[in-house]
C-alpha cells in the first residue's frame, strides 16, 4: 500500500468493532457486582478493589509489552487475538468460582494484563493503516473503548433474568469474537509504523518539557475523575431508579462517552485538540460541582446532567493522547505515551479506592464534588497549550 493510497473501507469499522468487543472485559465484574455481593457476601468496597486490580494489571501489562516490544516483533493482529482469547478465559474463569475472592482479584489482575494487548495494540494496528487522519480514527477507537466499557451493563440489562455467571460468559464470548474479527478482516498493514523501544530516560520529559508537561498533567487530572466516576455510576443511578433499571441507565451514561470522543474528533481540526480537551474537561468538572443540586433534580434534568457528564468525562481522552504525541520528542513518542498512560492509570487506582470506600460513609452529594479536583488541576496544567504562542 502506498503512503497516499487509502485503506480499504472495512478496516476502520473492523478495528473499532474488535476494540469494542475486546475492551468489554474491563468492567465485566462491575456490571454484576450487586449479584456477586449478594451471593458471596462481599462488602460494598469490593467493587473498588476488583476494579483497581484490572487497572494494576493493565499498568503492568503495558510496561511489559512496551519493554519487550511485542507488538513490533510479532504480528499485532495475532497478538490482539491471543490477548482477547486469554482475557476472555480469565474473565470466564471468574464465573466458576464459589466465593474465592482472592482468586477473583488475581483473575481480574490477569484480565487487565491481557487488556494491555487489546487496547494499545488496537491503536497500533490503526496507526499502521492510517498514516494520515489518525486523529479522527483515534476518537473512534477511544469511543469503542467507552462502548466496550459500557457493554457489560448493556448485557446485564438485556439479560435481566440471567444468573451473573451467564453475563460473565457472554462478555467473554464477545471479547473472543472481537479477536477473531480482527484476524479475519484486518490484515497486517504494509506501511505499519514501528514504535521505538521504550526509553526510561524519556520519563524526564514529562516534567522538563513545558508542552509535554501541560498535556500530561491535564491527562492526569482527567484520569482522577474518569474511572472513579464510571465505578460510581451504578450507585448514582440507583439513587433514583429501581434496581431493574440500573444496568440500562449505567450503560447509557457510560456509553454516552463514545459520543464525546467522536464529536471531539470531528471538531478538532477547527478548534484544536487543546481547546476541545479544555471544554470537555471544564464541562465534566462542572458536572461534579453541580452534583449536590442535581442529584435531587426533576427526572429530565437528572438524566440530562448524567448524560452530559458521561459525554464529557471521557471525550477529552483522545485529545490528550494526541497532544502528548505531538509535543513529545519524535524519537521518544512511544516511551512518553507509555509512561503518561501508566501514571494516569496509577492515579485512577488511587481515586477508585478512595471514592469507592468513601461512598460507604459519605452521601453522594458530599462525595461527588471532590471528583472536580482532577478537572480543576488538569485545566490549570493545560493553560500553556491554550495561550497563543508569544513572538
Amino acid at each position: 500500500m502506498s503512503a497516499d493510497r487509502p485503506a480499504p473501507r472495512r478496516i476502520l469499522p473492523a478495528i473499532v468493532l474488535s476494540q469494542l468487543a475486546g475492551t468489554s472485559l474491563w468492567f465485566a465484574i462491575n456490571a454484576v457486582m450487586p449479584d456477586l455481593q449478594r451471593d458471596w457476601q462481599l462488602p460494598a468496597a469490593a467493587v473498588g478493589a476488583l476494579t483497581s486490580a484490572v487497572q494494576a494489571g493493565f499498568i503492568a501489562g503495558t510496561l511489559v509489552f512496551a519493554l519487550l516490544t511485542l507488538a513490533d516483533r510479532f504480528s499485532p493482529r495475532w497478538l490482539f487475538l491471543l490477548c482477547s482469547m486469554a482475557g476472555a478465559a480469565c474473565n470466564a474463569a471468574g464465573a466458576v468460582l464459589d466465593g474465592q475472592y482472592e482468586t477473583l482479584v488475581t483473575l481480574r489482575f490477569a484480565t487487565g494484563l491481557f487488556l494491555a494487548g487489546i487496547y494499545p495494540v488496537g491503536m497500533k494496528i490503526a496507526a499502521g493503516w492510517y498514516t494520515s487522519g489518525l486523529g479522527a480514527a483515534l476518537g473512534l477507537l477511544v469511543g469503542a473503548l467507552v462502548l466496550g466499557t459500557a457493554a457489560p451493563h448493556g448485557l446485564r440489562a438485556l439479560g435481566a433474568e440471567w444468573p451473573w455467571q451467564t453475563v460473565m460468559w457472554a462478555v467473554s464470548a464477545v471479547a473472543a469474537a472481537g479477536g477473531v474479527l480482527m484476524v479475519a478482516l484486518v490484515p497486517d498493514s504494509p506501511s505499519a509504523i514501528r514504535a521505538a523501544r521504550i526509553r526510561p530516560q524519556a520519563l524526564a520529559v514529562i516534567w522538563t518539557d513545558r508542552r509535554v508537561r501541560a498535556s500530561a498533567f491535564g491527562y492526569f487530572g482527567h484520569m482522577w475523575e474518569l474511572y472513579a466516576f464510571w465505578v460510581l455510576v451504578p450507585l448514582i443511578v440507583s439513587s433514583r431508579l429501581a434496581s431493574t433499571q440500573v444496568a440500562a441507565a449505567s450503560f447509557a451514561v457510560i456509553g454516552a462517552g463514545a459520543v464525546g470522543c467522536a464529536l471531539g474528533g470531528l471538531v478538532v481540526r477547527r478548534f484544536g485538540s487543546a481547546r476541545v480537551a479544555a471544554v470537555q474537561l471544564a464541562a465534566s468538572g462542572l458536572c461534579c460541582v453541580l452534583a449536590p443540586l442535581l442529584l435531587g433534580a426533576p427526572p429530565w434534568l437528572f438524566a440530562a446532567w448524567l448524560l452530559l457528564w458521561g459525554v464529557t468525562v471521557v471525550g477529552d481522552s483522545p485529545q490528550f493522547s494526541t497532544l502528548t504525541a505531538l509535543n513529545a520528542p519524535r524519537d521518544a513518542v512511544g516511551s512518553v505515551l507509555t509512561f503518561v498512560n501508566c501514571i494516569g492509570f496509577a492515579i485512577s487506582i488511587v481515586s477508585i479506592e478512595l471514592f469507592a470506600r468513601a461512598a460507604q460513609h459519605w452521601p453522594l452529594a458530599v462525595l461527588l464534588p471532590w471528583l472536580a479536583i482532577g478537572p480543576a488541576l488538569g485545566l490549570r496544567a493545560l493553560m500553556p497549550l491554550l495561550r497563543p504562542p508569544s513572538g
